[in-house]
This record gives structure tokens, C-alpha cells and sequence, in this order.
């Protein structure tokens, strides 16, 4: 029997689901965010996140105000609703390994100056990523 294709290309199916959790988050965020906000925001970003922040990013409706924590969740979820294995730590996973990844006062600096929510959407509480790893068992 050949080695199943999960056990063979699992580097490859977790990357799939990083890339669909950061962007099924960074969507959601956008949402709520006027076009000069999101490019404010966007300048803060390493390259391949500022690049799914921007990607096919609609501005025909005014921005919405950012909902509770459990509505934002399932908005996220609801991305790919048809196969979507995005974890519902989804946005506190998002928002460390972005803060990991810029200058944090850069980050700091932007987030104060967008609408009110953004930043306790991006707020996380977490000094060890083990504490927000996806669990399955």
C-alpha cells in the first residue's frame, strides 16, 4: 500500500491551511477597513502578507464596524465555508505571527490610528505560540 497523501505531502496540506487561516483573517479585517486604512495597515506588513491582504480586495461598500470576538470568528470560518479547516484561534494565531514578524511599534502606531475594534481584533494574549497551536486530539 503507498504512503496515504496526507502522511506524504503534510508539510504541503499545512501550509495550504496556514495560508487559508491568514487569509481568511486578513480578509475579515480589510473588510472593516477604509482603502487608506488597509494601505496604512498593509505598509506594516512583510511582503507575502501585505500581498493576501490586497488580493482581490472589493471597495464598493463602506466598511463596517468590527462586530463581537465569536461573530468575527465565524466570519472567518465562513471564507471557504465549503472546506475550510481554519481553527476557530484562528485570529489570536494571525495576530502573533503578525506581530512576531513586523516592528511591533510600527504595528502599534498603525492599529491606534484604525477604526475602533482593530485593535482588539488583533489583540492576543499569548507569550508562547504553543499556547495557540491548532488542536486536534
Amino acid at each position: 500500500m503507498p504512503m496515504p497523501w496526507t502522511y506524504r505531502h503534510a508539510s504541503k496540506e499545512s501550509d495550504n491551511s496556514a495560508y487559508a487561516a491568514m487569509d481568511g483573517v486578513l480578509q475579515v479585517f480589510r473588510r472593516r477597513l477604509t482603502a487608506q486604512h488597509g494601505i496604512d495597515f498593509a505598509s506594516v506588513l512583510p511582503s507575502v502578507p501585505r500581498a493576501v491582504f490586497i488580493s482581490s480586495w472589493k471597495l464598493e461598500e463602506p466598511p463596517p464596524p468590527f462586530p463581537d470576538r465569536a461573530a468575527l470568528v465565524r466570519e472567518v470560518m465562513a471564507v471557504r465555508k465549503d472546506h475550510n479547516l481554519t481553527p476557530e484561534n484562528a485570529i489570536e494565531a494571525v495576530a502573533w505571527t503578525l506581530r512576531r514578524y513586523t516592528n511591533r511599534a510600527d504595528l502599534e502606531r498603525v492599529l491606534g490610528r484604525l477604526p475602533e475594534g482593530a485593535v482588539a481584533f488583533s489583540h492576543v494574549e499569548v507569550t508562547d505560540p504553543r499556547e495557540i497551536e491548532q488542536r486536534i486530539f
